[in-house]
């Protein structure tokens, strides 16, 4: 084990991998329930898609930690499953087979773009103040996340916020709100409030004192106090609806759905429409390439797990010889294997920070992870036990961590802080990594342009930002 993931090498420790494998599974385990809960409005089988998510993160994790030896952990992405079932399905009107259909293509082209060098490519053209930006933008976001699964943050708006709304069996299922809405403190008058404050005071006492193991330790410690609180309710397991067996069975429905006559076959029979499949195909392919490159420079250059030397070979090596083309490959291959299966794309998680900030250098807290998945197929009721309570505190403590990259960003001078702040802040605030990447691409354009400075625009920052500007165009017009 110590020669096949050099864990000297890396200064790390067998234990250290197995807590922060622990720590990135807690941390993002809520996606067993959210992506079921996500897709199945778009008519999918509920059990089906629990058991594809898992399957997706088994092997797309696994890979990320056999075959590259980074702490990273893969699963149906956040923001791309709702993209796939209120946009695509709902909005489009495509059927949810199409949709893998699509699914499967994107992950085709993001594996071509891979082997192919273009996000090599991507990467290189990457300004640096924009890296920085990205880093501690992923730790805005991070963070957020963190305050806003502990239910710290309350919202409100009248019927004029309201824009857009999804009515299924006559319950809104999903409601758009313009500015209107106004953020606000929640009251300290709920345990479940008063159980995340105790986790988060928890965790970073525990963090301070050097405490081996602190978010593992905090995130099983709040576990408990939320049952002695009465905000985990251990009467709420039900082994019989979240049963292997009936997973399996409804899997029938959505494995190689993709491919079926209402998948891929149908999807090009109507020319007119082939335009928008092809700009539906490349805003899946566009947010799921940026959310994996944006957590990759946001956490693996500031913690040495991609090195200098794994950067360099990242832009003068051909086949997969450094950590970042492996990494890169192995997402690239996840969203395809996850849409034969029935989900919409797998990614890299920004959430795998939060083992990362546990101590995770290698590719073995990846396959604990993958393990844990695994288990989490005989184990989800008891899983689901987990409050977000619990895992909001290690993402909190994590984002805090990451803000540590603006310091690297030379604030004073604007060329270098208008696309820097626009990266950093939309990826955090508008819930996305790439639509923060978009922001900082397109202002860097302006920049460069306002300072008579066109030289110093690459043709990729060019096309990239292209790319993202039609996205937004089919996106508004849809």
């Amino acid at each position: 084990m110590e020669k096949f993931f050099k864990l000297k090498e890396n200064n790390t420790t067998v234990g250290t991998e197995i807590m922060a494998g622990f720590t990135t599974f807690f941390a993002m385990s809520y996606i067993l329930f959210v992506n079921p809960s996500i897709l199945s409005l778009s008519g999918m089988p509920f059990q089906a898609v629990f058991l594809a998510t898992i399957i997706s993160a088994v092997i797309g994790t696994l890979i990320m930690g056999l075959f590259a030896n980074v702490p990273y952990a893969q699963a149906p992405g956040m923001g791309l499953n709702a993209f796939f079932t209120f946009t695509v399905v709902f909005g489009l009107g495509y059927s949810w087979q199409q949709a893998l259909g699509m699914v499967f293509l994107c992950g085709m082209i993001n594996i071509f773009i891979t082997v192919t060098k273009v996000r090599k490519l991507i990467i290189k053209s990457i300004p640096e103040s924009i890296q920085h930006a990205i880093g501690g933008g992923i730790g805005v976001f991070v963070a957020y996340v963190g305050i806003k699964n502990a239910g710290l943050l309350s919202f409100s708006g009248d019927n004029q916020a309201i824009v857009d709304s999804v009515v299924e069996g006559g319950k809104a299922t999903n409601v758009t709100l313009n500015g209107g809405i106004v953020p606000s403190l929640a009251n300290f008058n709920n345990p479940g409030i008063l159980l995340a404050i105790m986790g988060i005071i928890l965790m970073i006492v525990l963090v301070l004192m050097d405490v081996k193991g602190a978010i593992l330790i905090g995130i099983i410690g709040t576990t408990v106090l939320g049952v002695l609180m009465g905000v985990v309710d251990l009467s709420s397991v039900d082994s019989q609806k979240n049963s292997l067996a009936n997973s399996f069975k409804d899997l029938g429905v959505t494995f190689g759905a993709a491919f079926g006559p209402e998948g891929l076959p149908s999807l090009f029979e109507d020319k007119a429409k082939i335009p928008q499949v092809l700009m539906t195909i490349l805003a899946f392919s566009l947010t799921d390439t940026f959310d994996t490159i944006g957590t990759f420079i946001g956490t693996g250059r500031r913690t040495g797990i991609f090195s200098k030397e794994d950067e360099e070979a990242l832009e003068d090596s051909r086949g997969f010889k450094s950590k970042m083309d492996k990494a890169l490959f192995s997402d690239a291959i996840a969203t395809s294997i996850g849409a034969v299966f029935g989900t919409s794309n797998t990614t890299t998680f920004v959430e795998s920070a939060a083992g990362i900030g546990a101590g995770g250098r290698t590719g073995l807290t990846s396959v604990v992870v993958s393990i844990l998945f695994l288990f989490s197929s005989l184990l989800a009721p008891y899983i689901s036990l987990v409050p977000a309570q619990a895992t909001a505190p290690a993402l909190l403590l994590v984002g805090i961590m990451m803000l540590a990259s603006f310091k690297e960003i030379n604030w004073s001078d604007l060329e270098d802080a208008v696309p820097a702040f626009f990266a950093s802040i939309f990826m955090g605030l508008s819930y996305s990594i790439s639509n923060g990447i978009a922001a900082g691409f397109i202002f860097f354009i302006i920049v460069k342009l306002a300072k008579r400075k066109p030289k110093e625009i690459s043709p990729v920052v060019w096309v990239i930002t292209g790319l993202f500007v039609a996205n937004f165009i089919m996106i508004a017009t849809m």
